[in-house]
């Protein structure tokens, strides 16, 4: 299983809707056939993995591993269920169960019925950490929260004054934001609010990784942001949350938003509509304040610098585990985890 997890790691970014899937096949303690799901609409990883097997004859005195519950509908592939049957594999050790209701305990039943003698929940803590992403959005009805920022080594996000350029300040080193562009392209959608936009102009594209840039979304309650700026050049394709009535146009679509009202879970409800599964919330700190307040986020990456600006714009307040600490030369960043998520 924990090869099945490593396989399925591949996938991080380029499988969305879908979840991340590793399959391995072994027979006489032996690896026969390994796969996973290479990207959405492509064949699931157990089809790559039995299509991997040299020699099928094998396959009915084989068990096979995958960390998610084969599937049992028809979608943009056949059943997984169905193919593992017709191969005549008779023992399946799964990790999680399918948290999608199209699926939810069918792909096994389908199994068992089928006479396959089937095992689950091996490792599924670790499989289910995997696809957190595919279960907060299937479970909870939202997208997979994180947020990021970075700060100052005394916890400001920006000092008391700017340069008159409006361009972004890095306090980190280009390591550590290489780094954000790979989470950029693993993740399907980024916002910022409007203050972020009119000081820094940033892109929010991946440019330092390869991969594909996420959703922006940007909070633009007046419409205040120049017409010039980077995140509205059609790019990529780009939300606007605004108060204001404005026709959207070439990747640019723009949604009314109750300002009055708790945005953080206005936001949740619609990128849910929109099968967005993750949401990284760069900032900035009124931003980033209001999904900590509506307690509307699951971790989150700190990244802090050594320079310090001892006045300026404080880093959010919030309580949280400290996962984990990590040092990228004279950088640290710090992983934080929401216990209440």
């Amino acid at each position: 299983m924990s090869r099945c997890i490593e396989l399925a790691k591949k996938g991080l970014g380029s499988t969305y809707p879908n979840p991340q899937v590793g399959c391995v096949i072994v027979h006489n303690n032996t690896i026969i056939g390994e796969g996973w799901h290479y990207m959405a609409g492509g064949p699931h990883a157990e089809v790559n993995a039995l299509a991997n097997v040299a020699d099928p004859a094998l396959l009915p005195g084989a068990t096979l591993y995958v960390n998610l519950e084969p599937c049992s509908h028809f979608g943009k592939t056949p059943p997984c269920a169905d193919l593992i049957i017709s191969k005549g594999v008779k023992t399946i050790v799964i990790g999680s169960s399918d948290p999608n209701p199209k699926v939810s305990g069918q792909g096994i039943k389908k199994l068992r019925e089928a006479g396959c003698h089937v095992i689950s929940g091996v490792l599924a803590e670790e499989c289910d950490t995997l696809n957190k992403r595919f279960f907060t959005f299937h479970k909870l009805q939202r997208p997979y929260i994180m947020l990021k920022w970075a700060q100052s080594a005394d916890r400001y996000l920006a000092p008391a004054t700017r340069p008159k350029e409006k361009k972004p300040l890095w306090i980190t080193n280009t390591i550590s934001r290489q780094l954000v562009h790979k989470m950029r392209a693993e993740e399907e959608a980024i916002l910022v609010g409007t203050t972020t936009v009119i000081e820094d102009n940033p892109q929010l594209t991946v440019r330092d990784w390869e991969g594909n840039s996420p959703l922006r979304i940007v909070l633009d309650r007046c419409l205040r942001i120049p017409k010039d700026a980077a995140v509205l050049n059609a790019e990529v394709p780009t939300l606007v949350f605004t108060e204001k009535t404005t026709a959207s146009k070439e990747n640019i679509d723009f949604v009314h938003l109750d300002f009055d009202l708790p945005l953080a879970d206005q936001i949740c409800k619609i990128l849910y509509n929109k099968g967005i599964q993750s949401l990284i919330v760069e900032g900035g700190s009124k931003t980033l304040q209001t999904f900590i307040d509506e307690d509307l986020w699951d971790e989150a990456l700190v990244f802090q610098g050594p320079v310090k600006f001892h006045d300026g714009v404080s880093a959010p307040n919030f309580n949280a585990e400290l996962v984990s600490e990590k040092k990228i030369k004279e950088d640290l960043l710090y992983l934080y985890k929401n216990n209440h998520s």
